[in-house]
């Protein structure tokens, strides 16, 4: 068996070649992050057979994503390697030297010195996607939420009595339609009676008539909003920006709900979870191999306890670390929150911690925490959700 070390760089990648024996085949040699670097790392492999070569790189953000998928789509076995066993092997080094080249022998001697492999599928690659659309999908909705809260105050500047006037409130497409075009109540005002009641009719599907534009139109000539040009001009955009990402969401929701339709995982069998929260959980949870126990689980969602201990105190009350994956975390918390409404066993879970004087979020981190337990029994043995 022969050994592939690749040390992975924004620009440039290391590779080298060692056997079974610790035999230096190829010398540690630069190529490219593009196709043409790729290229030459295939045609330097070329010599070697596809089944005699273990490829591994260590975890390194994204830069080795597109590498990995090259390779796996190539037909090469591909390792990914946690960069704190390699950090072992270089401290154990007398001369304790890091440099490009030295990480590749280092790489291929820690593929070496494994007794088994856990080799990147197509599955794999598939979760690595769900996990940037996941986290692509948590930081938009924040990002609209931004955008939707000032929205609400620049309308209050503008025609503060507007957010009254709909029952659904400002964030509905027959409003942004309305305010794109009349971004305060005197442009409201001075519109044509026809033209607003088409507007209106038209935004909303026929849901606002004529009377509606005329209640909307009398209100609008005696509010005590302020054209500004300003904020009317800050109006439009922030409702072309809100659309946007509406439409980007849409779009990452498609992709996501395509993957997890073609994986038919377990996970989708909890009631209340669907293809984003569980699209997200996957992908932040990958292999759900890499992790030896629930509490590990856990602690990299952030939401194991933080004990406070010194001498004979013992604080009474802890609470979670939020030290680890943010996006798993928020996704764990939301899933939760649809579970306890969706299953008897977790909403009499959630009514023992309401009872104990905990708060909604508190009693809710208290089920994302079971649920995580849960969901690594369901991985662990491909099992579907049996909780009555």
């Amino acid at each position: 068996m022969k050994y592939v070390g690749i040390d992975i760089a924004k620009l440039n990648h290391f590779a080298s070649v060692i056997s079974s024996d610790g035999e230096v085949l190829i010398q540690p040699f630069k190529f490219t992050n593009d196709g043409d670097g790729f290229q030459r790392l295939v045609s330097v492999l070329d010599s070697f057979e596809k089944s005699s070569l273990i490829i591994g790189l260590e975890s390194t953000a994204h830069y080795g994503n597109n590498l990995v998928k090259f390779l796996v789509a190539s037909g090469y076995q591909v390792c990914v390697i946690n960069p704190i066993q390699t950090a072992v092997l270089r401290k154990n080094n007398i001369r304790k030297t890091k440099t490009d080249k030295v990480d590749t022998f280092l790489i291929a001697k820690q593929l070496m010195l494994q007794t088994s492999y856990r080799f990147v599928s197509f599955k794999d690659i598939d979760m690595i996607d769900l996990k940037d659309f996941g986290r692509f999908f948590v930081k938009a909705t924040k990002q609209r939420s931004r955008l939707k809260i000032q929205l609400m105050s620049y309308v209050d500047q503008t025609f503060p009595e507007l957010q009254y006037f709909f029952k659904s409130g400002l964030h509905q497409k027959s409003v942004y339609a309305l305010l794109k075009e009349a971004p305060n109540a005197q442009a409201v005002a001075s519109m044509h009676l026809t033209h607003l009641s088409h507007l209106l009719d038209s935004a909303s599907h026929g849901r606002f008539k004529k009377d509606t534009a005329k209640e909307l139109r009398v209100l609008a000539q005696k509010s005590v909003g302020s054209p500004d040009k300003a904020i009317s001009i800050q109006i439009t955009q922030t409702i072309e920006r809100i659309e946007l990402l509406d439409s980007q969401l849409r779009q990452v929701e498609s992709e996501m709900q395509e993957i997890m339709n073609f994986h038919d995982s377990v996970i989708m069998t909890i009631p209340g979870i669907g293809c984003i929260n569980g699209g997200i959980i996957l992908g932040e949870i990958g292999d759900i191999r890499r992790f030896s126990s629930p509490k590990k689980l856990l602690a990299y969602a952030g939401l194991d306890p933080v004990i406070y201990q010194s001498g004979n105190y013992q604080a009474a009350r802890t609470r979670m670390s939020k030290r680890g994956s943010r996006t798993f975390r928020y996704a764990l918390v939301n899933a939760a929150h649809n579970v306890v409404k969706n299953n008897a066993t977790f909403k009499t879970y959630y009514d023992i911690k309401k009872a104990e004087g905990r708060s909604h979020y508190n009693a809710l981190g208290h089920c994302a925490g079971k649920l995580v337990r849960v969901i690594y029994k369901m991985l662990t043995d491909d099992v579907a959700f049996n909780l009555k």
